[in-house]
């Protein structure tokens, strides 16, 4: 049985899905939530779940957002981008933030059952529309993982803090990248202080730059 869960911040949406879901002997719709930090907190106490559907633009946290921390605190969790974006450069962004598939509101409820399935059995999946479009794309932006791998591992930089040198380089404060990762104010310090002594920096600033000239950030 694969083990769904929705996030989407309309309520119409998340319904619609669900009644379609349930209508399959093969998947279970355990939660429907309105947003990304709801399904965080559902997931601290429920750790069944395979596949998580998600909208990409929601207020506050966005899916893109959420993808990255879903992938760097439960790593076996299955994630579905779905959402009313037809874009190459979205979808591509869903791909290398994590995510495992990407299908539009749009598609027929055949190829969003589809979707679910080749997902659920460890395959990527792109809605058909989209697929011939991203496959170069893909390519560039893999070989772009490929970098950023080489490097995390040439300076010793682990996945949670990579995400927290993103955040700092998207000014959030130690406070601000604590409440939306989740993790204590001291632990976030700490992390950065880390990174600053793995990549013999001076400071944030130059933390920063080091991300950006070495292909860490982008």
């Amino acid at each position: 049985m694969i083990q769904v869960m929705l996030v989407d911040d309309h309520h119409l949406v998340r319904n619609g899905f669900r009644l379609i879901l349930e209508t399959q002997d093969d998947i279970a719709v355990l939660a429907d939530v309105e947003s990304a930090e709801n399904a965080l907190n559902f997931l601290e106490s429920n750790h069944d779940l395979d596949i998580i559907l998600t909208d990409i633009n929601m207020a506050e946290m966005g899916g893109i957002e959420f993808i990255g921390i879903i992938k760097l605190r439960y790593p076996n969790v299955k994630i579905l981008a779905l959402t009313m974006e037809s874009d190459m450069d979205i979808a591509s962004e869903v791909l290398t933030t994590g995510g495992d598939g990407y299908l539009t509101k749009d598609s027929s409820f055949e190829e969003v059952l589809f979707g679910i399935r080749q997902v659920a059995k460890g395959e990527k999946y792109i809605n058909g529309s989209l697929g011939f479009a991203c496959l170069y794309d893909y390519k560039k932006h893999t070989d772009n993982i490929h970098d950023k791998r080489y490097m995390l591992s040439k300076y010793d930089i682990t996945e949670k803090e990579l995400a927290i040198l993103e955040l700092i380089a998207k000014g959030y404060t130690n406070g601000e990248i604590a409440d939306r990762i989740f993790l204590s104010k001291r632990t976030v310090e700490g992390h950065r202080q880390k990174l600053i002594e793995k990549t013999k920096t001076k400071n944030t600033a130059g933390l920063v730059r080091f991300g950006f000239h070495n292909m860490l950030l982008h």
